[in-house]
C-alpha cells in the first residue's frame, strides 16, 4: 500500500448493514462479448426489470466509463488492462454497498476477465458471455465500428484485427441472435435473483 494512506474500512458501516438496509445482496454481473453482441441492450432491459422488483442496480459500460473516470486511457494493451482494473475496482465498491452491478465490457481476454473476478471476489462475480456471432454483430454495426475497422480506420478492433477469447465456463451463455431481448433478460434475471437475495 502506498505511503501515507490510512484506510478507514474498519470504522465504516459494514457491507451487511448496507445490504440489510436495501434488503438485497450486492453482486456484479460481468457481460463479455463482441461489440454489438447486445451486452448493453440486455443490461438496460435488466435494469428496468430489477427496478420494477425493487432491486437497486447500476450499469457500467464502456461509453459511460471512458467518457468519465477512464477518459485518459487509450486502447493499447496496457490501457485496456488498466481500464478493466479500474472498472472492477469501481464495481467492487458498488457490490460492497449492496448494489447489483451490471458491467458491460468487451474485455476480450481471459486474463483480464480473471483479473476482474479476482478484484471483485469470485463469490460476488457472475460472468455472462453474450455469444452472438460476429456476423450478426457486424450486420447490426450499431456504432459503425466494424465498417471503420474493415477499412483500417480502427486498429486492434476485437473480432476484426484483434482476437476475442471466449470464456471457457461462463455462469451463463446467451446468444441474442437466437433469443429475444425478453428471453435474454429473463435468463440473466434468474441468475441474479438466485445470487442477490438476502
Amino acid at each position: 500500500m502506498a505511503e501515507n494512506i490510512y484506510p478507514i474500512y474498519d470504522k465504516m458501516m459494514s457491507r451487511s448493514d448496507k445490504e440489510n438496509l436495501l434488503r438485497q445482496r450486492g453482486v456484479l454481473v460481468w457481460f463479455t462479448g463482441l461489440s454489438g453482441s447486445g451486452k448493453s441492450t440486455v443490461a438496460l432491459g435488466l435494469e428496468r426489470e430489477l427496478h420494477s422488483r425493487g432491486i437497486l442496480c447500476r450499469i457500467l459500460d464502456g461509453d459511460n466509463i471512458r467518457a468519465g473516470i477512464n477518459n485518459n486511457l487509450g486502447f493499447s494493451a496496457e490501457d485496456r488492462t488498466e481500464n478493466i482494473r479500474r472498472i472492477a475496482e469501481i464495481g467492487k465498491l458498488f457490490v460492497q454497498t449492496g448494489v447489483v452491478t451490471l458491467a458491460c465490457f468487451v474485455s476480450p481476454t481471459r486474463d483480464i476477465r480473471r483479473m476482474a473476478r479476482e478484484i471483485v471476489g469470485g463469490e460476488d462475480f457472475l460472468e455472462v458471455f453474450v455469444s452472438t456471432p460476429i456476423e450478426e454483430c457486424e450486420r447490426r454495426d450499431v456504432k459503425g465500428l466494424y465498417a471503420r475497422a474493415r477499412r483500417g480506420e480502427v486498429k486492434d478492433f476485437t473480432g476484426v484485427s484483434a482476437p476475442f477469447e471466449a470464456p471457457l465456463s461462463p455462469d451463463l451463455d446467451i446468444d441474442t441472435s437466437v433469443l429475444s431481448l425478453q428471453e435474454s433478460v429473463d435468463k440473466v434475471l434468474q441468475l441474479i435473483l438466485a445470487k442477490s437475495k438476502l
